[in-house]
């Protein structure tokens, strides 16, 4: 892998980060003020979900 890719890949997390605030700055906030109610044990299920999702695309577009 080059060091290329991965500054690619951060790139495009930042701007799909950015896209919900930017898009709707209501909902997100929103959102946030929900997720941040959650206990230690549903935040950490929904990070490992989050994980688990994102290995399975890398390893069907990497293979």
């Amino acid at each position: 892998m080059l060091w290329t890719d991965l500054l690619a890949a951060f790139a495009l997390y930042l701007v799909l980060e950015g896209l919900l605030p930017f898009a709707s700055p209501q909902r997100w906030r929103r959102s946030l003020l929900v997720i941040g109610q959650l206990s230690d044990r549903e935040l950490r299920i929904g990070g490992l979900v989050i994980m688990l999702a994102g290995l399975l695309l890398l390893y069907a577009v990497r293979g």
